[in-house]
């Protein structure tokens, strides 16, 4: 039996109870924080056709020999971790399953302003648009100070409805998602939320990039 689809949203606010009522919440908020990533079901695919899904994609597989320096010049790609080749090369083979599936998304995609998140929306979608949010960087080699607009923000592009029919694209970083919600996910990992408005957000499924070749049956 798979896991249930996870719901988020903002904590509730404190209130006097019982040390056993207490401590009741507390293993069950414990048992909420541990996040099962689920691959999504056929039924799930099919009404991403509809629309109104958030998508949110961690960048490309990286040359980790070649970290992020402190600080990062966003303009100076020099000074950030790159994409690898290999991950290049896997980021275009995604691609082409994406497009085979022709979900549709919204312009423009919403992209951290990382290089490597850039090159990865690029290779992804090369005749769509970027709208580049400082909002969305990297939160890994932050303080909690400087953390925290992020990860509001990132939970708000997460929960807002989207017009029309088709799907919100975040082209980011796994630690904000782990800052978020508990979850890291492999590079190259595509993660589909419902977006319930004040609600928060309903986490759905992820598609790794191994996962892409079984679902290619799927795709119209």
């Amino acid at each position: 039996m798979l896991p249930l689809p996870t719901l988020f949203r903002q904590p509730l606010p404190y209130c006097r109870l019982p040390l056993a009522c207490l401590l009741c919440l507390a293993s069950l908020f414990a048992w909420a924080d541990e996040h099962v990533a689920v691959e999504p079901s056929a039924e799930l695919l099919a009404s991403l056709y509809q629309g109104g899904y958030v998508f949110y994609m961690r960048h490309g597989p990286t040359d980790t020999s070649h970290p992020d320096k402190v600080p990062v010049d966003f303009d100076d790609c020099a000074t950030q971790r790159p994409l690898s080749d290999e991950g290049r090369e896997l980021m275009a083979t995604v691609a082409e399953h994406m497009a085979r599936h022709a979900w549709p998304i919204e312009d423009p995609v919403l992209v951290s302003p990382f290089c490597r998140t850039q090159e990865t929306a690029r290779i992804l979608f090369p005749n769509k648009p970027q709208q580049i949010d400082e909002l969305l960087r990297y939160t890994a080699a932050m303080t909690d100070d400087e953390k925290r607009p992020v990860i509001e923000h990132t939970g708000k592009a997460l929960s807002l409805p989207v017009d029309g029919s088709a799907n919100r694209m975040i082209v980011a970083h796994g630690p904000n998602l782990a800052d978020l919600m508990d979850y890291f996910p492999a590079e190259g990992t595509l993660v589909i939320f419902s977006p319930l408005g004040e609600a928060g957000y309903l986490y759905r499924a992820s598609i790794p990039p191994e996962l892409w070749p079984s679902l290619a049956s799927q795709a119209p």
